[in-house]
């Protein structure tokens, strides 16, 4: 499908609204809706709920190559297996992100997540629905976000516009428009909540909190501050007008596991890492590794399964987790590794092999706690000291993920141990006899330096995004460095050394051929040529600054 298809009208386009997921009725569970297709004269206030389900879902989704081969693969959460996937060398083929550029956009195969989203912002605009505007409009810095900081300048405010041509904005106007955009939602939100606080909006067709006016303004406040965050190195000023504005508000952060937005999945709608795991295409990393086996994380053993095979686990375990590094190149890779290396924990295999398709995770209250620490480390007003944030957000994520006992957790805290030498399931060094990825214990170091508290900070906040919230652990180790990471074996990028990080996806052969005009003028807009190795406009640390990878 085309990128021309995008940037028609979005309501004559929307077929497949409803991709076999959401009921008829208000239960989520009833899996009665068959695929077809909505024509211009039945897209109504009915199809309300149904669309934002759907963008919601499909939203977090950018197709599996964007979360597991490309992002996944950056942050080095895992590494690629299979002998054909160029990704792994940051040399990814432009068919993968045609369909990730696609699918967000107009391939409703895929969701056309920001087809069905423009529906439910127009149409509620239009009929004055201010509550599910609002929600709408939190959804939309959501889901816009993650797009931009894959590409950079994207299509956002001509998106449907009717044009043959759909110009791209740039990032910077992206990002400042999020939060004009957020501080719209949350007073709507807020009147809403004054009158009628127990108001249900979209029902649970609110697929993260049923409608819970006080969880989605508490989702909106730690959104922004993730927002705010990410600019601290651009636009430091207004970092941390947002942050504290972010600090400030009435309903405070998700600041618990009870909050936790999370996604529902049910046989159709399934989580984005158990639509991968049915095949062996991908282990865990030396990074993961070195980090874990460590510090004998407690959640090692909920991360991984023992090694090693996705569905023949039981072999001895040396270390805990057995990693392999990123990048190598092809004729050292094949699926035959994963009887070598360790595979993603048992819970997100599909469920015919044993997962549990638990849910997608959106935001974590262990994300905000780190988010919080570091803005307190920048000295920004964030109610507390950054040691503090810092020990609650390893505490949260532990409690969440394995439910450990508080002296498990409070031992792990102050905990002086170091990273290790990433090991072959033989209990040998690993190929290249890696060194130990750091040398940060768990112990926050309150008297280090800004770069040795915030390289603890990331570390453990990476930790925590493990293993399905990819996208933003490879943003934050292209803003920050961190973890340091290990440099890959081979780029198969001219622009790229294996020492370098890969900043950005180029855009899809498809954007050229069919908005090519708007296309070419968006480098301008990024600054670079479209390379992997042009660094977005939040990107922005200096690189003197910039720890490099451990070889």
């Amino acid at each position: 499908m085309k990128i021309k298809y995008f940037i028609k009208k979005s309501i004559v386009l929307m077929t497949v609204l409803i991709i076999s997921s959401v009921s008829c009725t208000d239960n989520f569970d009833e899996l009665n809706v068959k695929r077809g297709e909505l024509t211009t004269d039945q897209m109504d206030g009915s199809m309300l709920g149904f669309a934002f389900a759907e963008a919601q879902h499909w939203g977090m989704r950018c197709w599996y190559q964007g979360n597991n081969l490309f992002a996944g693969e950056y942050s080095q959460f895992q590494a690629t297996i299979h002998p054909n996937f160029t990704s792994s060398n940051y040399n990814g083929p432009g068919s993968w992100t045609n369909l990730m550029m696609e699918g967000f956009y107009s391939n409703t195969a895929f969701g056309a997540a920001a087809n069905q989203l423009d529906f439910v912002l127009k149409y509620t605009e239009k009929n004055n629905l201010k509550p599910e505007n609002a929600l709408a409009k939190i959804w939309k810095v959501m889901l816009y976000h993650r797009q931009t900081d894959y590409w950079g300048p994207i299509i956002y405010s001509n998106f449907g516009n009717g044009k043959t041509s759909v110009a791209f904005d740039s990032q910077k106007d992206i990002y400042f428009d999020f939060f004009k955009i957020l501080d719209e939602a949350a007073a709507d939100l807020r009147a809403i909540n004054a009158t009628s606080p127990s108001t249900k909006i979209y029902g649970t067709h609110d697929l993260v909190y049923g409608g819970n006016i006080l969880k989605n303004l508490k989702l909106l406040n730690s959104l922004r501050l993730r927002l705010a965050m990410r600019i601290a190195y651009v636009e430091p000023a207004k970092a941390k007008q947002e942050a504290e504005k972010a600090a400030a508000a009435p309903e405070g952060f998700i600041a618990n596991n009870a909050d936790n937005a999370l996604s529902k999945v049910n046989l159709n709608f399934v989580n984005k890492l158990s639509t991968i795991t049915y095949i062996s295409e991908f282990v865990l990393t030396s990074t993961l590794a070195s980090l874990m086996n460590g510090y004998e994380d407690p959640r090692i053993a909920e991360y991984s399964q023992p090694c090693c095979g996705r569905l023949t686990p039981g072999n001895a375990v040396y270390g805990g987790l057995v990693g392999f590094r990123n990048g190598y190149p092809a004729s050292q890779r094949g699926k035959e590794k994963d009887l070598e290396y360790s595979y993603v924990g048992k819970k997100w295999l599909p469920i015919n092999n044993g997962g549990a398709n638990e849910y997608d995770p959106i935001m974590e209250a262990a994300e905000v706690f780190f988010l919080r620490a570091e803005g307190a480390l920048r000295g920004w007003n964030m109610g507390g000291t950054a040691q503090d944030f810092y020990n609650e957000g390893i505490k949260a994520s532990i409690k969440f993920r394995v439910n450990a006992p508080d002296a498990v957790v409070n031992s792990y805290v102050i905990s002086t141990k170091l990273p290790a030498k990433p090991l072959d399931r033989f209990g040998k060094p690993d190929k290249r006899n890696s060194p130990p990825v750091t040398d940060i214990p768990v112990l926050y170091d309150n008297a280090g330096s800004f770069e040795r508290r915030l390289e603890q900070i990331i570390t453990q906040k990476w930790l925590a995004l493990f293993p399905m919230n990819d996208t933003e652990a490879w943003a934050e180790r292209r803003r920050t460095g961190y973890p340091r990471g290990y440099a890959i074996i081979e780029s198969a990028n001219p622009d790229l050394t294996r020492t370098q990080l890969a900043r950005r996806l180029i855009y899809p052969p498809n954007s050229y051929s069919t908005n090519g005009a708007a296309t070419t003028a968006a480098l301008a807009l990024l600054g670079g040529k479209d390379s992997y190795a042009t660094r977005l406009w939040w990107d922005a640390k200096p690189l003197a600054a910039f720890p490099t990878p451990t070889d």
